[in-house]
């Protein structure tokens, strides 16, 4: 204990009256505890100005009375107290003192009457015989406190040390009497044990002494107190180029503090500050134990909260930041659970940051993150200053000193209800031009109040979000950390309002920095944390393990475990907690700091005119995927390959696609992790009613994305990942892998190898690849970039989807760009090899392939639909797309696999010119199929009769032409039409109106005779003839029209050959004329010879003899 302040001169008559009266009290039921109950408020100012000896004349000249010495009864103050103190406690000393003390601020007492107090009250507090009292009133206490039973009798320490100790004080007498001797002790500074000696350079230095001195009240010092307190504070928050206060003097200024810490009367100045505040905020709230500091901290921010007495509460509260023992109310509540968790007992800290409040919090918040118990009273207590410090930046001196310069930049006037700290965070996380040392500052308050296990803390979020809580998350109980998930399942819904969205972003930016801060996370993953990430206690860091890092570590091990061989792998409910962190990442690019840090540049250059919807910084950096800086590419990679193996990362897509995935998907998105099926099982329903344009939007960008590496598509890439590094080597882009494998898988199959290079589980996947691919052209990058042009111009109107811009570009083949035909023509001829990669094929006959096709081969399809074609059940719009593609055949024979297998000889043969003049990505215009016809026009129907009738749904074009056929001018034209004749005498099927109309006819007379080479042609033929046979009258109407037309045509048709001339000839009623007249010129130009030979030059006689 310090050496006190003594003064020599005693008044021994004051002190054995005390004494009696003491004495009597505890004697009696009555006596000391009515007495001191009855002063119950006694005030509590720390502080006076320096005595002189006058004062202790004035004392020295008192009259003794042998009847006991009252103060009521003494000439200097008897006009003060008749007018300020009720007459009842005229007969007690202390009633007396308390009443006149604790005067209204703007009533004055007399000088004489402060001198006399003043002498009372420091004898009281320094005579050394009135350790007696204190002897026989708390004799017990003395005994338990063994520090005040050791302390030197007769000298005036122990009433000090009881005074220090009050607090562990539990026998009543003793604590009223020690009670009162603390409001005679801290209404005046140099009452209070040793406290002159130590803070009197420091009084002088920061001018403390000279502070309301004057006539008012000379002797109340409560002002001195208060002024020390700021220096004291302001120091802690400046740092730099501020008087620092003497070591010894601010461990007295905070025991002073401690001392004053239950009952608000011993701060003499925050007493007289706020008293009308009292009155109004508190006036039901009995003082003691703190209860009013609590009420009036909890008003602090009222409109009618009066200035000064705010201020002096904001510095209490600052006090109280730096030792947590000023909170009376704290220091007991948490007393044993600190004992008990060692709180208060690390010997690598030094004393002073060990006593501060943060370290408690962040000690005890560990205990109850552990799962260790901690009493309710405590953790209502620390519920409450973390509260305080949410609520108020100042309390945190670290934010002061180093985010000054942005609070008076940006946040200037938010001082109250936590908006200034806010404001911060939103400065943090908009503008990303924070000071590092703020930024540090902000995040380590963060973590010291934890507002993630309570949201209650941070009170402007929970005044900002208070509607959505009552409406959206009204099932959970208040208080519950679920609160803070709930809210932000419901960010960017119709439930969510403006203002409680940015004050949820702003918070949500710092605890995503620590995975800690989710209270939830590391209730789940803390001991997977700490066997694989290595990882310490909740309010321990380590420079190999970041905050940051750790969460890292937990999500590489809850995925990509099958991928990369790890046997290490997460609990069940860790990888739960993972995967929904991962969610709310995924709503706000700002909430991943690898992300935001890596790609700051590249968001600024890319992104920051195209971001106006949320969710959209990340879609922007997928985008521009191939321009992003190496570190910024490799973070959204790994992002995009997540996605790719469990998309309900992506929480606004799957809040879009709801509607299909409950119709459709609601098995893989029960699952826990869905390793692609989800996403696959959406491509897949893209087209259904469900489907709206948000979720179909984003469902095909996730498609284009992942044609950026093939990486992203986590089935495909998990079923091909060897095959890629073995056939595929150095091909990143996923369309470049799909033709690569496809092209090889192709190449095996033609070649009949017997060991496929391509695995079997990769040719599955490599068949919903193509299929997904064919779907929109944007998914074969090639043909799109290709075709881009085109698309304007020919298809500007059509939307993307449904193979529709691809079918556009087809209809419009003849007018497209020589690149774009090259492309489009080689995609048919791939559809026309495999049909079901046709998207509208198999969309709009799908039907019908379900009827027809259901067993028949994916390659045979499109040949099993032209079979039924005809048939009565055929779908019309199916029948006409069948139609389209059998027209779409009959332009290049490399588009037609069956007729290219059946005429692979022939061709060569009789079609080599044409193949001389042909490339491998020109159309050949139907010039190969032409020459096929005229050299086989008796076996082509047989073969490919449903090729030749392709040319028209229903035949009524050709029907028109061959009624019209004298009326055609151009040769070309004319010649074509009878090609056609010819071509329907060979078989009735490659004429489909005289095949409709003699359907029934062929059905019932001609059932038994095989297609091909004419033969039901004739079967009709012989009908006709017969007048026992009665054919529909349409039937019999278009073969007599066939009879005139084919009569026609072969007068008209020219001769192809000798044969054919020496046929129409032999044939002709006019052969006989028409031989006669080939005779007679034949003789006749046998003639000519003869005369011609005797015309020419005679040779002589003699050139003959040579």
């Amino acid at each position: 204990m310090a050496v006190c302040r003594r003064v020599q001169l005693l008044l021994l008559f004051m002190s054995l009256s005390t004494r009696f009266f003491f004495t009597q009290g505890a004697k009696s039921q009555g006596g000391v505890n009515e007495n001191l109950v009855d002063n119950a408020d006694m005030g509590k100012n720390p502080g006076a100005p320096l005595q002189d000896g006058k004062l202790l004349a004035a004392a020295a000249s008192q009259p003794r009375r042998s009847t006991g010495w009252k103060l009521a009864e003494e000439e200097a103050c008897r006009e003060d107290l008749t007018r300020l103190c009720p007459k009842h406690s005229w007969n007690n000393n202390l009633a007396v003192l308390e009443c006149l003390q604790d005067r209204k601020e703007d009533t004055e007492i007399s000088t004489d009457c402060n001198h006399l107090l003043w002498n009372y009250k420091l004898n009281l507090t320094t005579d050394p015989k009135f350790e007696s009292v204190a002897v026989e009133v708390c004799k017990s206490t003395i005994n338990d406190i063994k520090e005040c039973a050791a302390e030197e009798r007769g000298k005036g320490y122990l009433v000090s040390c009881l005074v220090d100790h009050r607090t562990n004080i539990t026998e009543y007498q003793c604590n009223q009497y020690i009670t009162k001797m603390t409001s005679i002790i801290f209404s005046d500074y140099r009452l209070i044990c040793g406290f002159m000696d130590k803070c009197k350079d420091d009084i002088n230095t920061l001018h403390c002494g000279s502070v309301n001195t004057g006539e008012k009240d000379v002797h109340s010092q409560g002002e001195v107190i208060a002024c020390l307190e700021k220096g004291l504070v302001s120091e802690v928050e400046e740092q730099t180029e501020h008087y620092s206060i003497k070591e010894d003097c601010k461990k007295a200024i905070m025991r002073v503090a401690e001392l004053s810490s239950d009952d608000f009367h011993l701060d003499r100045h925050l007493y007289f500050a706020c008293r009308d505040d009292r009155e109004r905020f508190c006036e039901n709230i009995a003082a003691g134990e703190g209860r009013i500091y609590k009420c009036l901290f909890n008003h602090k921010f009222e409109d009618t909260m009066s200035g000064k007495c705010r201020e002096a509460l904001s510095t209490r509260q600052k006090l109280i930041a730096q030792d947590y023992k000023i909170s009376y109310s704290l220091a007991k509540a948490c007393k044993q659970d600190l004992r008990k968790y060692r709180c208060s007992v690390d010997t690598t800290l030094p004393r002073a940051r060990e006593a501060k409040l943060s370290y408690l919090l962040l000690c005890l918040e560990s205990a109850v993150h552990r799962g260790r118990t901690v009493s309710g009273e405590c953790q209502g207590e620390m519920l409450d200053y973390r509260r305080m410090l949410m609520e108020d930046y100042s309390l945190s001196p670290e934010i002061v000193l180093h985010c000054r310069g942005e609070i008076d930049t940006h946040c200037s006037g938010l001082h109250h209800k936590g908006r200034t700290l806010h404001c911060l965070m939103r400065v943090s996380r908009d503008k990303g031009i924070m000071d590092n040392l703020c930024q540090k500052a902000l995040q380590t308050l963060v973590q010291e109040t934890d507002p993630g296990a309570d949201y209650r803390i941070d009170r402007a979020l929970n005044e900002a979000c208070e509607s959505v809580i009552q409406t959206a998350c009204k099932h959970i109980r208040s208080g519950d950390p679920m609160i803070l998930s709930c809210l932000m399942e419901h960010l960017y819904t119709d439930k969510m309002v403006e203002d409680c969205e940015h004050r949820l972003l702003e918070l949500q930016y710092f605890i995503s920095r620590d995975w800690k801060l989710d209270p939830i996370l590391y209730r789940k993953c803390q001991n997977d944390a700490a066997r694989i990430c290595h990882t310490h206690g909740w309010n321990e860091t380590s420079e190999f393990m970041p905050p940051g890092a750790v969460f890292s570590c937990l999500y590489r091990h809850a995925y990509r475990t099958e991928e990369q061989g790890r046997r290490v792998r997460l609990s069940r409910d860790c990888k739960t907690e993972v995967q929904r962190i991962l969610h709310q990442r995924a709503l706000d690019v700002k909430l991943d700091p690898d992300l935001q840090r890596r790609c700051m540049t590249d968001l600024g250059k890319w992104c920051s005119e195209k971001t106006t919807e949320p969710g959209q910084e990340l879609e922007c950096l997928q985008d521009h995927l191939e321009d992003l800086g190496s570190d910024c590419r490799d973070v959204v990679g790994n992002l995009t390959e997540l996605e790719s193996e469990d998309i309900q990362i992506e929480a606004l897509l799957i809040r879009a696609c709801e509607p299909v995935i409950q119709s459709y998907c609601h098995d893989m998105a029960d699952n826990q992790i869905d390793t692609g099926d989800l996403m696959e099982c959406l491509v897949l329903n893209k087209h259904q009613k469900e489907m709206n344009e948000k979720c179909a939007v984003g469902v095909t960008h996730f498609q284009l994305i992942q044609m950026k590496d093939f990486r992203f598509s986590y089935k495909f890439k998990m079923a091909c990942k060897e095959d890629v590094l073995k056939l595929c080597p150095n091909i990143k882009k996923k369309v470049d892998v799909v033709i690569c494998l496809s092209t090889t898988v192709r190449n095996d199959t033609l070649q009949d190898v017997k060991d496929q290079r391509v695995s079997m589980k990769c040719r599955r996947q490599l068949r919903v690849e193509e299929l997904e691919m064919s779907e929109d052209i944007r998914l074969d990058p090639d043909l799109y970039e290709s075709c881009r042009q085109d698309i304007k111009d020919h298809c500007q109107n059509v939307l993307f989807g449904n193979a529709q811009v691809i079918e556009c570009l087809k209809d419009t083949k003849k007018r497209l760009s020589p690149r774009c035909h090259q492309k489009v023509f080689k995609l048919q001829e791939k559809e026309m090899i495999d049909p079901e990669l046709d998207f509208q094929l198999m969309r709009v006959c799908k039907q019908m392939i379900r009827r027809f096709c259901s067993e028949s081969d994916a390659k045979n399809m499109l040949q099993c639909l032209k079979q039924n074609k005809n048939s009565e059940l055929m779908d019309p719009k199916c029948k006409q797309m069948i139609t389209k593609r059998q027209i779409t055949q009959n332009t290049d024979y490399r588009l037609n696999p069956v007729l290219r297998k059946a005429c692979k000889a022939d061709i060569p043969k009789f079609c080599q010119p044409i193949l001389n003049k042909a490339t491998d990505d020109n159309e050949l215009e139907g010039q190969v199929i032409s020459c096929l016809k005229l050299k086989y026009a008796d076996q082509i129907p047989r073969l490919c009769a449903e090729e030749v009738a392709a040319q028209e749904q229903t035949g009524q074009v050709e029907e028109c032409l061959k009624v019209n056929l004298l009326k055609i001018k151009n040769e070309a034209c004319k010649k074509e039409v009878l090609n056609i004749l010819k071509e329907s005498k060979a078989d009735i099927f490659v004429d489909p109106v005289l095949h409709t109309a003699c359907a029934l006819d062929i059905k019932h007379q001609c059932a038994a005779i095989p297609p091909g080479r004419g033969r039901q042609m004739s079967c009709l033929m012989e009908a006709l003839q017969d007048k026992r046979v009665r054919l529909q009258p349409e039937c019999k109407k278009r073969l007599q029209d066939r009879i005139d037309m084919w009569s026609y045509a072969a007068k008209v048709a020219p001769a192809e050959g000798f044969s054919d001339l020496a046929s129409q000839v032999l044939s002709s009623p006019a052969k006989s004329y028409i031989l006669t007249m080939m005779g007679m010129c034949v003789v006749l130009l046998f003639l000519m010879g003869l005369l011609c030979g005797r015309i020419t030059k005679r040779v002589t006689q003699e050139l003959k003899d040579r």
